[in-house]
């Protein structure tokens, strides 16, 4: 397993991504002064969004798993993200989904599909295994 986003695993049987592309930025908002550079305060971290780019070919993979993705993203809620190391990245939504069909069978199944993933952090790794700790603490006593 490559990485697994809530239930759904990044693998072979599934989706493979070739490539991980993370963007993180940092809010600096800027204050006009007269007669001098714009002043700037930090307030804090901004958006962090990693974009997955891969193929299914379906000798190899499910068609079905851009299904799956697809139906995660219409319940709107926010899941886990993983790295097959053990990595937890946080809470992700699945903010964006494309998919490119090529190279069709005679019945029109595609013998490839290319597709980009954009999951953007709606809460940190630490303050999900942070809450989660709490959790299990409160079941145990």
């Amino acid at each position: 397993m490559m990485m697994i986003f809530g239930m759904f695993p990044f693998s072979i049987p599934t989706a493979t991504y070739q490539q991980l592309q993370r963007s993180t930025n940092w809010r600096h908002p800027s204050n006009s002064r007269v007669g001098d550079m714009p002043a700037y305060q930090f307030i804090g971290r901004g958006e962090d969004t990693i974009t997955l780019e891969g193929s299914i070919v379906p000798e190899f993979g499910s068609q079905m798993s851009i299904t799956a993705l697809r139906t995660m993203g219409d319940t709107g809620k926010a899941f886990p993200l993983i790295s097959g190391t053990g990595k937890v990245y946080g809470l992700y939504i699945l903010k964006d989904l494309q998919e490119t069909q090529t190279y069709f069978f005679k019945d029109g199944l595609p013998r490839k599909i290319d597709f980009t993933i954009q999951l953007e952090q709606v809460q940190k790794a630490g303050t999900l295994i942070g809450s989660t700790a709490s959790k299990l603490i409160g079941l145990a006593l």
